[in-house]
């Protein structure tokens, strides 16, 4: 285990260093310019504001700010918002995101745990075709249709919840249409586990010594089924606890999901490089993480893949 910590670990800095050369390359061959907007700017001026930022080449930039993000965690200022850090403006955001993201994330896997169980109990009777409607809805719609069909419905017409930040209130409805899809795909994955680990022969011995069904499902079965699942929360995790690009402002919530649309729209190459990078840097810790959590879930498991 240990070992293994240690090689992951020292994977990290090769895997973000691709990540930011691909990303720059990415954002530096887009069209505009973080300086311009829809104005024409003074050559001579654009000039200076290229090499304020090291931006005047894309050799210049890519050398510059590795060297402050490794010794100082600085991503450098905003390109199109004078006057503001990137560290900064992710450091505020971050936490919204991430606050978003968990509630999501913790409905999305007891309600899709629970629902893929009871599916797979109840096979081919009413609740598992409805389960099956609930998942198809939830794979095909896209995040940004639930979020508007919630957001028309609840906040225009009901007027029961309001767009923006700051109670426990607000959090619902977007919470709601960012766990929709995940919750689909664990749905899916603990019906399709259950399904095969209730055909195993130490079910059926645990039934015959006296075992109550419920605890045979929910103690024992559960716990080799929600593997696929666990393997799964991993880039779930980090895709949730960054918040959704177009939820995050469809409910006009200031958090890493609209600070990467305003960085985007505004072609800034250092704030797309900050927030793409802390979205990376989460994938692989909780994908890291996942690995780890196997042997807690099942010792029998090899991680290394050396057994």
């Amino acid at each position: 285990m240990p070992k293994l910590l240690i090689y992951r670990l020292l994977q990290f800095p090769l895997i973000l260093a691709v990540i930011y050369v691909v990303t720059l390359g990415l954002a530096w061959a887009a069209p505009g310019s973080p300086f311009e907007g829809e104005r024409n700017m003074n050559p001579q001026a654009l000039e200076q504001l290229k090499e304020r930022f090291n931006a005047d080449s894309f050799i210049g930039f890519l050398t510059f700010y590795p060297v402050r993000i490794i010794t100082r965690l600085d991503f450098g200022p905003a390109m199109s918002l004078p006057g503001q850090q990137v560290g900064e403006l992710i450091g505020t955001r971050l936490p919204r995101s991430v606050a978003l993201g968990a509630v999501a994330l913790a409905i999305a896997t007891v309600v899709g745990t629970v629902v893929g169980t009871l599916a797979a109990v109840y096979r081919g009777k009413t609740f598992d075709w409805a389960s099956l409607m609930f998942t198809l809805i939830g794979i095909s719609l896209p995040g940004f249709v639930v979020a508007g069909v919630l957001s028309l419905i609840f906040v225009a017409n009901l007027q029961w919840f309001s767009g923006g930040w700051g109670t426990a209130e607000k959090m619902v409805l977007p919470a709601i249409a960012l766990s929709l899809a995940p919750m689909a795909y664990i749905t899916r994955l603990t019906r399709v586990s259950m399904l095969d680990v209730l055909g195993a022969d130490y079910v059926r011995t645990a039934r015959a010594k006296g075992c109550s069904k419920p605890v045979v499902v929910f103690k024992h079965c559960l716990r080799n089924a929600f593997l696929p699942v666990f393997s799964y929360l991993g880039p779930a995790a980090a895709a949730t606890l960054t918040g959704s690009f177009v939820v995050e402002r469809i409910f006009s919530i200031p958090g890493m999901g609209e600070l990467f649309v305003l960085s985007v729209q505004n072609r800034d190459q250092t704030l797309i490089l900050g927030t793409v990078m802390v979205y990376s840097v989460m994938l692989l810790s909780f994908n890291l993480l996942v690995d780890l959590g196997y042997s807690l879930i099942d010792p029998r498991i090899d991680i290394t893949a050396k057994g």
